[in-house]
């Protein structure tokens, strides 16, 4: 049983109604396989080890006391509280599963937008932090001569390490002891990891769009095949006091968690460092203040690079105590912050020297910081399905997929190349072997393919330097196959997230206000959209990505850009008769991997003008529109022409409605080819 706020809403409605109507616990992906893959151990660890996951027992007792539910579904008081909780957890699961079959933004979007709503109490507040990510790298990045998507790639680390945890029980056992938890505290244990995991894996890149402009003044140099150093001109960041100013609330609780003063975000973050690595490294706090401070204002000390990760760390400390307030910070939002800052090369080139021979440390082990530990394995790990930017990254060789084992304590990781790549492959390899005949000069390379495949596997050599791996050994393969291109879906329609986000408030007002679009304001749109639950959010949002689908097939498309194309006003028979079965097959599928059923006995077994009816549906997670066991395209074909005309209009007429309404929000219009 994983999901038991779900089962015991099912007894009570069995005592009620003395039949099983449910709700019935989805089923795990993959039921009944312990598969030590990336998509089996990430969704396993959600479905099983999180179980409980945010229950409050207070809550649970007051609506004993009260016989008044405090859980929102479709509106609030509609459910039990960790009910609430339950179907939250289970949207994340269906959400990173999505993410981990397709790798598009749109979908790490959604996986986004659920942690957010569960941890940071509102995605809205948050969004601009991770939609600005995605924004800078997709317009301003291919000015740069490398660089690497990181929206999707944090996606991908964040699902990494739920792996890691669920499968590696030395390490699962080292954070455990790191924080305190008893070896029978398994689900609070995992609960307390995806908390802190989800913000340290999500957010370590966040601070991307400060390090883009530097590098852009750069590569303005380096395409004329100058090297940066002493005759580059270069950006350095100054009045950083708004990223490093502590605020005073704070300041008083870091004073009441560390029983010292901190002048500023660089102080608490040395002092984090220190308190972790310090002993360990030979490293004082004094000289971890000087290198942290420096970065942003004098890269040219170090190697004129501008490193993220200071901006990541300052970025969403500031974040969170705007968001959650400075009475949620623990001491584990230091280490959140600490690996964050540790990630990218302040551990590498200012603590263990990793890549000078003489001045070399030894690897970090899981013991000392969990966190950075996991960040830095998983970020050198994911180097698979990242698009590619910069200039230079256009023309390497990159993995397009992998394929991991993380069974028996180890890694096995098999990264794919793409055969029509083979000619590439050929001229490097030949390059090589020539190379190898006289070992004169540097070995020639084709980044990442040749880093993997060659005998010295920089590419696994480089990882054990940087993390210990003496008791979690990693095991590299490389294997070619062609490009699935069709795989992503990708069409025409496209816009920022913050659009999408907007797309779907408006889709969500489409039933309420047909025919009374010029009446309803945006600000009261927005109002009812946040009173619903994450599931009912994420089925607005995820229409609004399938729309993109029904626009292609009916030759229109949506964006946010000004283009010379007639705008679509309202959608005409003949559109409608495309997307409106599509619409219908997306809402059923969708109820499905919820653990919605079909049913009607909540409008049965009370009175036609009862107004516990709605209640009672979600209570049940019935609908007389679902379908049951298992279906193919054209049953639900067949069940949506067996509708009446009045169901059938649901799945086509408000949308006229909503392309009035999304008229009310700047920018996004639809239009035909």
């Amino acid at each position: 049983m994983a999901y038991t706020a779900l089962e015991k809403m099912r007894a009570v409605n069995k005592e009620r109604f003395r039949t099983d109507v449910g709700p019935f616990e989805p089923a795990l992906y993959g039921a009944g396989r312990e598969g030590n893959d990336l998509k089996s151990a990430a969704l396993r660890f959600l479905h099983e080890r999180c179980e409980g996951l945010r229950f409050s027992s207070g809550k649970e007792i007051l609506e004993e006391e009260t016989g008044l539910y405090l859980g929102t579904s479709l509106l609030p008081g509609q459910i039990p509280y960790n009910m609430q909780m339950d179907i939250d957890r289970l949207c994340l699961e269906r959400e990173l599963e999505k993410f981990i079959d397709s790798g598009v933004a749109v979908d790490a979007y959604t996986v986004y937008y659920s942690y957010l709503e569960m941890y940071m109490g509102a995605y809205g507040r948050s969004s601009k932090m991770i939609e600005l990510l995605s924004e800078f790298e997709s317009n301003a990045s291919t000015l740069l001569m490398k660089h690497r998507d990181h929206y999707s790639h944090s996606v991908y680390v964040f699902a990494l390490g739920l792996a890691v945890y669920e499968t590696n029980a030395g390490f699962r056992e080292t954070f455990k002891s790191f924080y305190g938890f008893k070896k029978e505290e398994e689900h609070e244990a995992a609960a307390f990891f995806l908390e802190y995991w989800g913000l340290t894996a999500l957010f370590h890149d966040i601070g991307y769009p400060f390090e883009i402009p530097f590098e852009q003044v750069l590569a303005y140099f380096e395409v004329d095949d100058i090297e940066r150093g002493p005759g580059c001109l270069f950006l350095s960041y100054r009045n950083l006091n708004c990223l490093s100013n502590p605020g005073k609330e704070a300041s008083e609780r870091l004073n009441e968690l560390f029983e010292r003063p901190f002048a500023s975000v660089e102080e608490l973050l040395a002092y984090g460092i220190g308190k972790r690595l310090g002993a360990a490294y030979g490293v004082t706090e004094e000289y971890l203040l000087e290198k942290i401070c420096r970065k942003p204002t004098d890269p040219d000390q170090f190697d004129y690079y501008m490193d993220h990760a200071f901006f990541s760390a300052m970025r969403l400390y500031q974040e969170f105590i705007e968001v959650r307030g400075a009475e949620a910070l623990t001491e584990a939002h230091l280490d959140v912050l600490t690996a964050i800052m540790l990630h990218n090369s302040l551990f590498k080139f200012a603590i263990a020297f990793y890549n000078d021979d003489d001045k070399r440390k030894a690897p970090l082990k899981a013991e000392l910081h969990p966190l950075a530990y996991l960040l830095m394995l998983c970020d050198e790990l994911q180097c698979w399905d990242r698009t590619a930017y910069g200039r230079n990254s256009r023309t390497e060789l990159h993995p397009m997929s992998a394929e991991f084992d993380f069974g028996r304590g180890m890694i096995h990781a098999l990264y794919c190349f793409d055969a029509e790549e083979s000619e590439k492959i050929g001229k490097y390899e030949a390059r090589y072997r020539e190379w190898e005949k006289t070992r004169d000069g540097k070995a020639p390379r084709l980044k990442a393919y040749s880093d993997m495949a060659e005998k010295e596997q920089r590419f696994r050599t480089d990882i054990e330097k940087i993390v210990d791996l003496s008791d979690y050994p990693l095991f590299l393969t490389t294997f070619m196959r062609t490009a699935d291109r069709g795989k992503k879906h990708t069409y025409l329609s496209g816009s920022s997230f913050l659009h999408l986000y907007d797309f779907a408030v408006a889709m969500n007002g489409r039933y309420r206000y047909q025919g009374k679009e010029d009446e309803i304001s945006v600000e009261q749109l927005e109002r009812e959209f946040d009173v619903m639950s994450l599931e009912y959010k994420l089925s607005n949002i995820n229409q609004v990505k399938s729309f993109s689908k029904y626009l292609n097939a009916i030759d229109c498309f949506f964006t946010d850009k000004p283009v010379d194309f007639e705008m679509l006003h309202e959608f005409e028979p003949a559109q409608i008769v495309v997307f409106a079965p599509m619409e219908h097959a997306r809402w059923i599928r969708e109820h499905r991997l919820m653990g919605w059923t079909a049913g009607d006995l909540y409008e049965t077994a009370l009175p036609a003008d009862d107004p516990e009816i709605p209640s009672l549906r979600e209570q049940m997670r019935q609908h007389k529109l679902c379908m049951n066991g298992d279906f193919g395209e054209m049953e639900i074909l067949r069940h949506y022409l067996d509708l009446s005309e009045d169901e059938q209009e649901k799945d086509w007429k408000p949308f006229n409605t909503m392309l009035k309404l999304i008229r009310k929000f700047d920018g996004l219009r639809i239009y035909k080819l």
